[in-house]
């Protein structure tokens, strides 16, 4: 799993096309419907920059960002105090975090699961999940899908670009474990008018449903719904993002 330290510095401005205020509030219709606890307590793992975290904040959560990248939460602390957030971040490792209490509502965004090394790191991260959940409380993630990481990320090329940085992007896409080895380079122009180049290398893996189901399932959770990304529907063939609500069994 990458520090993501170059990355962390653009990170904000290569993801101005996610609607973080809409996705919050996705979460939080899915919440109010699945989680019985009662309570707002609200763990954001992989919280990156905390964007995410931001809006649930600003929705009434009480919200714990954790991340394992310090420089990812080096940027949340600023936007933090920037903002005014009343927000709490620590720096651990999803496979083996530890909560002061446990937390009504996990949220792992962004196909953030998908960033692990190994399905034995998702497994980890799953049951680590359902013992710091309250019961009656809900773990709910997003992960890209097989197909997707098959068809569309695939051994594919993109390029971004905006006023800040030019980045080109390269995937190269291996059977095992359907991981996709992903190589950013950034372009920022200096004062001298050159380019600074930077460079960040990552994988992704992508587990078919069924697993990632048994994982919930052996660790203890209910699971309640598959929904195709962002919404209420149920999950077709070429769904590149499903959304998994699951649930600890207690308060009912």
């Amino acid at each position: 799993m990458s520090n993501y330290s170059d990355f962390a510095f653009y990170y904000d401005s290569l993801t101005r096309n996610v609607d973080y205020k809409k996705r919050a509030a996705y979460f939080d219709m899915l919440i109010k419907k699945y989680c019985s606890t009662g309570g707002k307590y609200l763990a954001d793992l992989a919280c990156g920059t905390g964007s995410l975290s931001e809006e649930f904040f600003k929705l009434g959560y009480d919200v714990l960002g954790i991340d394992y990248s310090e420089e990812m939460l080096n940027e949340a602390l600023e936007k933090k105090y920037d903002g005014g957030y009343d927000i709490q971040y620590i720096c651990q490792d999803m496979t083996s975090f530890e909560l002061y209490g446990n937390a009504d509502i996990i949220i792992c965004a962004l196909d953030s699961i998908n960033h692990l090394n190994t399905p034995e790191d998702i497994r980890k991260t799953i049951e680590r999940a359902f013992l710091f959940t309250e019961p009656g409380g809900v773990f709910i993630f997003d992960a890209n899908t097989v197909y997707k990481h098959k068809n569309i990320l695939a051994d594919n090329a993109f390029v971004f670009e905006n006023d800040k940085v030019f980045c080109t992007w390269q995937n190269s896409y291996s059977e095992e474990n359907n991981r996709v080895d992903i190589s950013l380079d950034f372009f920022e122009k200096n004062d001298n008018g050159k380019y600074d180049r930077y460079s960040e290398d990552f994988s992704e893996i992508a587990l078919e449903t069924a697993v990632m189901d048994k994982y919930l399932t052996d660790a203890g959770f209910i699971i309640e719904a598959h929904f195709d990304e962002d919404s209420e529907n149920l999950v077709k063939e070429d769904s590149q993002r499903i959304i998994f609500v699951a649930k600890k069994p207690g308060k009912s």
